[in-house]
């Protein structure tokens, strides 16, 4: 035994600790007898695993869930404060191992409404989109009329205990009148047209209201998913704050690509860390032209597959990567920030947007991947460009992280409602050992395939050789956008400096005498030299089209000497890919 309690009592026995109440067994569990926390798991082991079991439908399954959740439950009880709910706290390791499993497994069974998140179209079998309010509550209000009193198990009656208060704490954020409207038409499933004449309102206030209060209890209902999320951090001991120490990275000069400096600072926290120049080349982002339609809106270089193309970036140096991502179609620009109301960047606008379902899945990316010691890339957190979180504080639920120059706080329920609205969180998962060759045989296959057109076609821009035509067009038809197009020729300038920096790096760095070593030294010393060439044509309407004033684009004579420009940008271009 490890606690002095022997002097006084010898040895309990077994008829001893069935006498004394749970709160008792998890004090002396805590000072580290395991006897009593023998009994504590006599006593509940069974209706875990009954739960575990309603949760994933898998006897096995359930079995390695409750052993694991017991392991973890003993290494963590010391952080229990309240002893008297030590079964809603292991409950809640249970749920929250179960979770862990069914996602890594893609094993899609019926949760509990607390943690139902956007996952695709996700369904059950009976055909719910579990992603839609509309979906939940009227399943949720059949199951509460069909099976009140019918629960098979302890347990299901236990889970719809849970939907229940779920649903009423949801329900609180409405006012007493749209109450009564909401739960007419979820739960006693009346029509708007119905509910207009109970209520003496016209169909149309009642459409309005439901409407307005769908909006308040989805955002209601993500606030207590995210509240649920920081309670277990608590229950586990992992309520803490992480900050991690910035690399020489974030003080370097950087990039206008701010994909390519994301990347760069998130690596420098590895053990394998590349150059600014080599993140951009392998990677691809030093190669990437993107310009919209008609006006070459300020959006046009981000304006990609995020989920395609950064991964597939991270690929070629040999990392894997974990994405959380909203659903939103990025090749849609949204309003240039540089033309609108400031005051639309700012917390107050923020807390108007909603909330995205996908918050906690991100949140807990975030904690993971700090708590390995690496940063996250993250999407328009205080402007739409790319930055890095690096730092987070659970008890203010705040996170710090550097978009661009601007290194700031931001809370945890600002992500994701920024001015896009959008959402997108990567985190590197595993590296592989991968030489130089290797790196560059596939990034080159990436730049080509971007140079050709051969990445997912968009409807409001166009990438690849083929948008210095649409550049060209857009100056013809005299509606530049000066700020966008500005902004344009900086990130593309700067993009082509940075590839001319690395072939030169990928030249002095085949040292080896095989004739392929030769051949990619000559090869890359004639490329870098076409594109510090592009560079230089480049700077010369950057200076001419400064960023962020513009100058005057639609002016004849400057739209003249652009298209000249550019149309001798991409036959360098043209003559890089015959090369390659």
């Amino acid at each position: 035994m490890w606690t002095n309690d022997a002097e006084l009592t010898n040895v309990e026995t077994e008829h001893n600790f069935e006498e004394l109440e749970d709160s008792i067994l998890v004090q002396r569990a805590q000072t580290g007898d395991w006897e009593a926390f023998g009994e504590l798991i006599r006593r509940h082991r069974r209706q875990m695993y009954g739960y575990a079991q309603v949760l994933t439908q898998e006897p096995f399954l359930a079995e390695d869930i409750v052993q694991d959740a017991l392991i973890r439950a003993f290494l963590h009880l010391g952080t229990l404060v309240d002893v008297a709910r030590f079964l809603p706290w292991l409950h809640r390791i249970v749920r929250n191992q179960a979770y862990t499993r069914l996602r890594s497994n893609a094993v899609v069974k019926e949760m509990p409404f607390s943690v139902l998140q956007h996952n695709g179209e996700q369904r059950d079998s009976g055909g719910s989109v579990w992603s839609n309010l509309d979906d939940i509550l009227h399943r949720v209000s059949r199951s509460f009329a069909e099976n009140a009193n019918t629960a098979a198990n302890p347990e299901e009656r236990f889970i719809r205990r849970q939907l229940h208060e779920m649903i009423t704490s949801m329900l609180s954020c409405l006012t007493k009148r749209e109450r009564q409207i909401f739960e007419s038409h979820f739960f006693d499933h009346l029509s708007p047209q119905e509910i207009a004449k109970l209520f003496s309102l016209s169909p149309a206030n009642v459409y309005q209201i439901l409407s307005r209060s769908r909006k308040k209890v989805a955002k209601e209902r993500i606030r207590i998913v995210v509240d649920q999320y920081m309670m277990e951090r608590k229950d586990l001991g992992a309520l803490k704050t992480n900050l991690l120490t910035k690399t020489a990275a974030f003080h370097s000069p950087g990039t206008w690509t701010s994909a390519g400096w994301a990347l760069y600072r998130m690596l420098s926290f590895t053990d394998r860390k590349l150059s600014l120049p080599m993140v951009m080349g392998l990677t691809g982002q030093a190669f990437r032209i993107t310009i919209c339609h008609h006006d070459v809106h300020i959006a046009g270089p981000t304006m990609y597959p995020f989920r395609d193309i950064l991964p597939r970036g991270l690929t070629n140096i040999g990392w894997s990567c974990r994405i959380v991502e909203t659903k939103n179609k990025r090749d849609v620009p949204g309003d240039n920030i540089n033309l609108i109301d400031p005051s639309l960047l700012e917390a107050p606008a923020k807390e108007k947007r909603l909330i995205q379902e996908e918050l906690p899945a991100a949140l807990d990316l975030i904690h993971r991947s700090i708590d390995r010691g690496i940063p996250v890339l993250s999407w328009d957190l205080f402007i739409p460009e790319f930055g890095v979180i690096y730092g987070y504080d659970d008890e203010r639920r705040m996170l710090t992280a550097m978009e661009c120059v601007q290194d700031d706080k931001l809370p945890y329920d600002h992500l994701g409602r920024g001015t896009l609205e959008d959402l997108f969180i990567l985190a590197l998962e595993e590296r592989t050992e991968k030489d130089q060759r290797s790196m560059l045989r596939d990034a080159l296959a990436m730049i080509l395939d971007h140079y050709h057109g051969r990445e997912a076609a968009t409807d409001r821009g166009e990438r690849g050789l083929r948008a210095y035509d649409v550049w060209m067009e857009a100056f013809h038809s005299g509606n530049i956008e000066p700020n966008g197009n500005a902004y344009s020729l900086a990130v593309l300038q700067d993009a082509r400096r940075f590839a001319a920096d690395f072939l030169d790096e990928i030249s002095k760095g085949r040292q080896g005498g095989d004739p392929s070593d030769e051949r990619i030294r000559v090869l890359g010393t004639e490329a870098a030299q076409l594109y510090r060439q592009m560079a230089e044509q480049l700077q010369e309407l950057v200076l001419l089209f400064p960023f962020p004033s513009g100058g005057d684009p639609n002016l004849m004579e400057n739209r003249n000497r652009l298209v000249n420009v550019l149309q001798e940008v991409k036959a360098l271009e043209e003559q890089v890919c015959f090369a390659a």
